[in-house]
């Protein structure tokens, strides 16, 4: 589907904080969570960005009174590329206006065939679509590329569980059937991320995975008694700077507030190649809450990224998937109180 005028104007008026009604969504509970979520849709969904996958995107995720996910912004904007600071709000972009844990699929730093196809030609981003190449220039993930065909999506909804499927026949050989499942699990403070991404072309699929994971805890600024904690020992080739934030041992562990346009950013190294390293919590005490997230994939890379409004821990995962082939994978998340 092609962004038209009125889908610009559209995006332009749009404010975060607009009811949910205006967009297509669910609400998926069980005897401890209650998670809201905005479904795909290439005319009228919240997002339609050409950054991050369109399935799974949770604006609301509620857990002993704590609210873990939910707009990071507090403006959107169609002529901005990231995000920018105005007065005291922050404004984002098309491809940045998104919350919760949320995906994107590169390769090799750009989309799925865009090296070969040519100016005006198309290529594949896995969880969004086909899109135009508008010229030579190099990819870039902030940019709002025209969506030519966003697939078959195909969304069923349960009481505890969002099921999305996208089928997707591309350019260039490339094809794939993306399976993403948001679940409740029964009993437990715990959600699982399913995927399985089956490679129906010609071409094999060589891809990275990341989640951003949106942290907006409580809409509080990270600051003391915030940290970050993996199951190794922390390394990193871009030491932290400045007195916001050190690394101590296995965690990172913020000193002061974040405010204005501070920032903390760092890769995050020292990993094995063992799926138990896929073990990140982030708890704040101020808060009273946390959350652990686990895979069954070993990580590839991983950062952090931070700024007053949202801590974002960044791991990657490796994609590679022969046609005929099936990959799958999965997250779990766990959400506790510290009190």
């Amino acid at each position: 589907m092609k962004v038209t005028a009125i889908a610009c104007l559209a995006f332009a008026l749009a404010t975060v904080w607009a009811s949910a009604a205006e967009y297509p969504e669910a609400t998926i509970s069980n005897d401890q969570i209650r998670a809201r979520l905005y479904l795909p849709d290439a005319a009228k969904g919240y997002y339609r960005g050409t950054r991050f996958d369109w399935s799974g995107v949770i604006y609301s995720l509620q857990y002993q009174g704590h609210d873990y996910y939910g707009p990071w912004y507090q403006k959107r904007s169609p002529d901005v590329k990231d995000f920018i600071y105005q007065g005291t709000d922050i404004v984002t972009g098309p491809c940045s206006s998104i919350t919760g844990p949320v995906e994107e699929y590169s390769t090799a730093g750009k989309a799925l065939g865009y090296d070969e196809a040519a100016p005006g030609g198309t290529f594949i981003k896995i969880g969004v679509g086909v899109l135009r190449k508008p010229d030579a220039s190099a990819y870039d993930h902030y940019r709002n590329y025209e969506v030519v065909d966003p697939g078959k999506w195909t969304v069923h909804t349960g009481p505890d569980r969002v099921e999305f499927v996208q089928e997707l026949n591309g350019p260039n050989g490339y094809a794939y059937i993306y399976h993403k499942t948001v679940r409740l699990m029964p009993g437990n403070p715990e959600m699982v991320l399913e995927h399985s991404l089956k490679n129906t072309g010609k071409r094999p699929i060589a891809s990275d995975a990341y989640n951003h994971n949106f942290l907006v805890l409580d809409q509080k600024a990270p600051g003391p008694g915030y940290s970050i904690q993996f199951p190794f020992e922390i390394h990193t080739n871009h030491p932290l700077t400045g007195d916001l934030a050190q690394i101590r041992g296995n965690q990172i562990v913020y000193e002061k507030t974040l405010q204005g346009e501070d920032r903390v950013t760092t890769p995050i190294q020292g990993f094995s190649s063992n799926s138990k390293d896929y073990d990140i919590r982030v708890e704040s005490k101020a808060v009273g809450a946390g959350l652990r997230i686990t895979s069954d994939r070993p990580l590839l890379r991983a950062s952090l990224w931070s700024i007053r409004s949202v801590v974002a821990v960044e791991p990657f995962i490796d994609i590679a998937i022969e046609p005929g082939q099936e990959f799958t994978w999965k997250f779990t998340y766990d959400y506790y109180t510290t009190k």
